[in-house]
């Protein structure tokens, strides 16, 4: 069975999630394989708009969704996501997280902050620490 990788090449919002909703209706499939809830995607279908920040864009076809072992999952994060696209109807039955995905505990987040006051440019989300 052939794969399709989408793969970005560069930081921030260049339109990944877009591009995966576009080829989610042919697929059996969508993994997320790395990144975190730092920052995240915006994805129409008709005329609702969904911002995603953990879920692969493919839960919005009803697609099996993986949450992969090189993603960072903020378990907080991830059920309020998880709450709001169940509240608009949209089935989460086939969202799957891998065992090995890196996860951000409350500490992670202090760090990250604590940290973030000698630089700049983190969310202060946890997603470097953990």
């Amino acid at each position: 069975m052939p794969n399709l990788v989408i793969v970005g090449a560069q930081w921030g919002d260049e339109g990944k999630g877009k591009v995966v909703d576009l080829v989610a209706p042919c697929v059996d499939a969508v993994a997320r394989y790395q990144g975190g809830p730092n920052a995240g995607h915006t994805v129409v279908v008709g005329r609702d708009r969904y911002v995603l920040q953990s879920l692969p864009s493919g839960v919005l076809r009803g697609k099996r969704c993986v949450i992969g072992c090189g993603v960072v999952v903020d378990p907080a994060a991830l059920l309020e996501e998880m709450d709001g696209l169940r509240a608009t109807g949209i089935e989460l039955g086939q969202v799957y997280v891998s065992r090995a995905a890196h996860v951000i505990l409350p500490y992670h987040r202090a760090l990250d902050q604590a940290m973030d006051q000698s630089r700049i440019g983190t969310t202060g989300k946890g997603v470097g620490p953990a």
